[in-house]
């Protein structure tokens, strides 16, 4: 990364975890060249990773498997590499995008209560698959839009206790959502004007942020947004990352090749 601010965004959000270099490639992948034709050339891929801390033999090996898994292919244009998504890659990060991406859900939005008449394998599973989430036993909840499974008793939601709110939150990832709030909140306070940023900055930036939110968003069910408690992390890192990839556009792969 060739400005100044690469450090402290690198320091910021590269030591949360979970920074497989593979997975950083899935996420870069899917926030620069998802679009059909889309193509990031080699040395530009090689000045982000070294951007992001990776060593080039790190790259190699992860852009092969990668290939390996059919996820990306990559082509000799001239003497230059391309390396693109698939059509499996574009497949799967058009899949998850709409979770990465959305917009913060609107804490008034209804929510049901559905009650099972007994636990069962098959009932839990479509419940889940129609995007409810286990509160109590034989209890879940969603949003007031999720069609029930015929048998189920579904009630129309009313004010929440705290207790139902907390009861729904990925406990497994409080530490996880905590220490991501932590680091967006300060890349919101330090970080400089868009337009003292190059594109590279940018991509870098884009990619640090997309992975830390698609490893943590991507594991738990949606919550409705009338059972969120505003003051959970998870829901303010999603105003963050809502709020600094707006700020920070996704640069065009042209500006890339050619910075």
């Amino acid at each position: 990364m060739p400005s100044d601010h690469a450090p402290s965004v690198v320091a910021a959000l590269a030591g949360l975890g979970g920074q497989r270099v593979w997975s950083l490639m899935v996420s870069l992948f899917g926030d620069l060249a998802q679009g059909q034709g889309d193509a990031i050339d080699g040395p530009v891929l090689s000045q982000i990773m070294a951007a992001l801390d990776v060593r080039p033999e790190a790259s190699r090996v992860a852009l092969h498997r990668l290939r390996n898994d059919g996820w990306l292919q990559s082509q000799k244009v001239g003497r230059i590499s391309q390396h693109s998504l698939t059509a499996q890659g574009r497949a799967e990060s058009a899949a998850a995008s709409p979770r990465i991406y959305a917009a913060p859900p609107d804490l008034s939005e209804p929510w049901q209560m559905v009650v099972t008449e007994e636990n069962g394998r098959e009932t839990d599973s479509a419940l889940r698959e129609a995007g409810f989430i286990a509160a109590l036993p034989r209890v879940y909840v969603g949003r007031a839009v999720s069609a029930a499974p015929t048998g189920c008793l579904a009630l129309p939601g009313t004010p929440p206790p705290e207790w139902l709110r907390r009861a729904v939150e990925p406990a497994e990832l409080e530490a996880d959502y905590d220490a991501l709030l932590a680091a967006l909140t300060a890349l919101d306070a330090e970080l400089p004007a868009p337009e003292q940023l190059t594109p590279l900055d940018v991509a870098v930036l884009r990619c640090l942020i997309v992975h830390n939110w698609r490893r943590l968003v991507l594991k738990h069910p949606t919550l409705p947004g009338g059972l969120i408690r505003p003051e959970w992390p998870g829901y303010r890192c999603h105003l963050l990352v809502d709020r600094l990839l707006r700020r920070y556009p996704r640069p065009a792969l042209q500006d890339l090749a050619t910075a």
